[in-house]
């Protein structure tokens, strides 16, 4: 049966998209060139990173939602989401090769009057700039004239409680105002809230500017954890007494570094035909550098405790817990802990780790014993570490059992462990 939406990406943006699509009651299919994630989504499983659990896919299949790895299904849909991952490149640019892919294979199979929106992280101009082109050469067709053309940045925070896809406003910017338009009247059916940019510029840099303020704001409370750290000030207690501030003050936290699939962009980085703004994002830069130590930190703090206490690091037993950058969440996309457990390792540190979501781990191609008794290991451990805080870790009995607990989260009660 011909669908109303197809998803190109099934991956931490696609999977969300066509679930929503899909409870939205618009016939969807999703397409990806992973032959193994198609296989997996049609068993019923999410593929790792997916943001999704097994319980959900299957919802989404009873719903008529179906994965597919062979694009001809593309060219019998109105719509199209363009959700393929962009990682981090050389240069700190994103790598767009996955999107190309994408935008060739479905221009290949385009029609006329489709609407076609990016969700892809793409750089300011990376839409008209770098997809359009793309479109219109597989396709024969002109963009903003034989179809609609948008940019719709995402918006996802996996494991948000309070705000979930339906329930956060949708910023969308078309080539032409019937482009921005078209996917607006799409996304209204997704999203109680669409926030019309005046175009794809706007709403591409929209989120490199929501992008940017979250990395520079960890980054200056991560340098305000190292300085309280230095002069005997409780960290934790100070965030708690400025966020009653009413205004002028959003309240981060520290932490071991920092994970996910956003990363910093710097406009002057991307190389757009040799084009550059000319003026580069220099907090941003310098938040990227403040955010790349947060790791070393770490381990420097995890071994000059263990020396507080008579012991070296090298041969000390260390339990991390907690490897994935987010908590409650199976996704270790850029998490910090790789490296902390590499510079302990680098020590002479015996490393072992537990995590609810994450049965094997390995860090530098060595696998990493996994805790069976979360209790007996800390009691075992000459050091505990808490890189994240998962729901089920009850850390007052936590820092009863261990010998030592170094929290970089700030989640143990006051008194209870070492805190970043």
């Amino acid at each position: 049966m011909p669908a109303d939406l197809a998803v190109l990406g099934l991956g931490h943006l696609g999977l969300p998209a066509a679930q929503a699509a899909a409870a939205a009651g618009i016939r969807t299919i999703g397409y990806d060139p992973d032959e193994h994630a198609v296989r997996e989504l049609g068993a019923g499983r999410p593929p790792a990173g997916g943001g999704l659990s097994a319980a959900e896919v299957r919802k989404m299949a009873s719903a008529g939602f179906r994965a597919t790895s062979d694009p001809s299904v593309l060219g019998r849909v109105r719509t199209a989401l363009i959700c393929a991952p962009t990682p981090q490149g050389e240069g700190r640019a994103p790598d767009l090769g996955a999107v190309r892919a994408a935008a060739l294979t479905l221009g290949e199979r385009l029609r006329p009057r489709t609407t076609v929106v990016v969700e892809s992280a793409v750089h300011p101009g990376g839409t008209e700039e770098y997809v359009a082109p793309l479109l219109e050469k597989a396709s024969g067709l002109r963009a903003g004239h034989d179809f609609h053309l948008a940019c719709a940045p995402s918006r996802l925070d996996p494991g948000n409680r309070s705000h979930g896809y339906a329930n956060t406003p949708r910023v969308i910017g078309g080539l032409t105002p019937a482009c921005t338009e078209a996917a607006a009247a799409f996304y209204g059916r997704l999203v109680e809230k669409v926030v019309r940019a005046r175009g794809l510029r706007e709403a591409e840099t929209t989120a490199v500017l929501e992008t940017n303020f979250r990395h520079v704001n960890i980054a200056l409370v991560n340098e305000m954890a190292v300085l309280c750290h230095d002069l005997g000030v409780d960290l934790w207690d100070v965030i708690r007494c400025a966020e009653t501030k009413p205004f002028g003050f959003h309240a981060f936290r520290p932490g071991p570094g920092v994970g996910g699939h956003g990363v910093p962009v710097d406009p002057a980085c991307l190389d757009r035909a040799g084009r550059t703004p000319g003026y580069p994002l220099r907090l941003v830069e310098v938040a990227q550098e403040a955010n790349a130590r947060m790791p070393r930190y770490v381990a420097q703090r995890a071994a000059a405790l263990l020396n507080e206490h008579g012991k070296s690091a090298r041969g000390a037993r260390v339990l991390l817990l907690g490897v994935t950058y987010k908590p409650d969440l199976a996704d270790r996309t850029g998490s910090p802990a790789p490296e902390i457990a590499l510079r302990l390792m680098e020590l002479g540190a015996q490393i072992g780790y537990h995590d609810p979501h994450v049965p094997q781990w390995r860090v530098a191609g060595r696998p990493v014993p996994r805790a069976d008794s979360l209790h007996e290991a800390a009691a075992a451990a000459d050091l505990t570490l808490l890189l994240q805080h998962h729901r089920v870790y009850d850390l007052q009995s936590l820092s009863a059992k261990a010998q030592l607990l170094l929290d970089t989260r700030g989640a143990s009660p006051t008194g209870a462990a070492h805190r970043l």
